[in-house]
């Protein structure tokens, strides 16, 4: 979004009914399991009741190319770009975390393409304005600063040593936003949906503590929080703890309810029947989960993809599927053919869709297949089509820099990562049932 890790905060003080160590983790009900709200969602404080269902597709397509504009690649960086970060809000799916000792509860977006977490922190050299207390590190009993010598401060592709010998740390963004303050650990904490009121906490967790934050970040975040590969994102800093498993199970946004954020054991799809596995594939930046697309079917027709491995990236935050221009030319032209030619497109989609139709059925549009290397994937018409003003249209659009596999796309699907293994796996569910 791709995932610079963007976090929608709120604070309040959370009433503790247990907590549970990260040791305890290990065993806790073999997992855990947390609460994922669509930013679209009734339930999301970002939930706009006076835009018609057609606008808040067209808001969530936009915010697909606006993440995917900034996303970061070695070899299409410009110049100032120092992480694989995106602009704040710009996710689709909320998680509730709680830093500090007390615990104060933040609303963060939970996002596959990120990797540090940042809040900002009092004293402010440049803070911008937010609605929630700035988190203060004198109130939390377990707040500890980290050295520019530790292990986590030289992870950081660009970083610092302050007077006192601290970490500094430096992130900018490719819309001039930055973030530059302390690299620290604290107690990170959640409250589960397995059952109950009850948390469970990590210790010793490592954040940034942003102290000169501006730019184009808004008044309802408090800062950032990553699910991607990289070494200081959350999935990977909870490692051992979560069997370096975790999994998601994404709702339609217009359903009323939750989506489920699974980690650890409890996560693991691999036993069940009906279950497709892909490699995961390491490739820089280590932030994004890279897969490799072989082809595309179209109802009985297969178009190969003839590019190279990790060839496209998985991500929980870009709403749309994008696939690279030179192979989406081929795929928009079989999708047309297997259109029965009474139905002609549109010629003015809304931007940024390309094929839309009008008096069409969705059942009138081809059934599509990813084949990704050792899984074929057989998508929904949930998970390819979109209905925007009285038009239905395909949720796949071209892209001049890379392939993205979206959440969309994934909706009703229990998206499995088994980083330890470097395997994903899908295995179809009705995500409703999940609760």
């Amino acid at each position: 979004m791709i995932i610079k890790v963007v976090i929608l905060l709120v604070t309040v003080l959370w009433p503790l009914s247990f907590l549970t160590s990260a040791d305890e983790a290990k065993t806790f009900n073999n997992g855990f399991t947390i609460d994922l709200i669509h930013r679209d969602s009734p339930l999301s404080p970002l939930y706009n009741p006076s835009l018609t269902p057609s606008e808040i597709i067209k808001n969530a397509v936009k915010r697909s190319v606006s993440r995917t504009s900034r996303f970061f690649f070695p070899d299409k960086a410009e110049e100032g770009e120092e992480e694989s970060v995106l602009i704040p809000d710009r996710g689709d799916y909320l998680m509730k975390i709680l830093i500090g000792t007390p615990p104060m509860e933040s609303l963060a977006v939970a996002d596959t393409g990120s990797d540090l977490v940042w809040i900002q922190c009092l004293p402010c050299e440049q803070c911008y304005s937010q609605n929630a207390p700035i988190f203060d590190p004198k109130n939390s009993s377990t707040f500890e600063t980290l050295t520019c010598d530790s292990e986590s401060c030289r992870s950081l592709s660009r970083y610092g040593c302050g007077s006192s010998g601290e970490c500094r740390y430096y992130y900018s963004y490719g819309d001039r936003s930055y973030t530059v303050g302390e690299l620290v650990s604290d107690t990170i904490s959640f409250s589960t949906s397995n059952g109950g009121k009850s948390m469970i906490k990590y210790p010793k967790t490592t954040l940034g503590c942003g102290h000169d934050n501006d730019g184009n970040f808004r008044s309802t975040s408090t800062g950032l929080v990553g699910l991607g590969g990289g070494p200081l994102s959350l999935v990977t800093q909870l490692g051992d703890a979560i069997g370096h498993k975790f999994s998601y199970c994404l709702l339609p946004f217009s359903v009323n309810s939750t989506s489920k954020l699974k980690f650890g054991s409890e996560s693991s799809t691999v036993s069940r029947n009906g279950v497709v596995s892909t490699p995961l594939i390491s490739k820089s930046p280590s932030t994004y989960y890279y897969l490799t697309l072989e082809g595309i079917s179209i109802g009985e027709k297969k178009l190969q993809t003839e590019q190279s491995a990790n060839n496209i990236v998985i991500d929980s935050g870009t709403t749309l599927t994008m696939l690279q221009s030179d192979f989406y030319d081929g795929f928009e032209s079989a999708v047309k053919d297997a259109v029965d030619n009474s139905h002609e497109p549109v010629q003015d989609p809304p931007e940024p869709l390309r094929l839309c139709y009008r008096d069409i059925s969705v059942e009138d549009l081809p059934d599509l297949t990813f084949h990704f290397s050792g899984a074929d994937v057989h998508l929904q018409k949930m998970n390819t089509i979109l209905k925007v003003d009285n038009l239905i249209c395909l949720a796949i659009v071209p892209s001049d820099r890379f392939s993205i596999f979206g959440n969309i796309a994934q909706v009703n699907f229990n998206v499995g990562y088994d980083l330890q293994e470097k395997m994903v796996s899908f295995y179809p569910a009705d995500c409703t049932m999940d609760q």
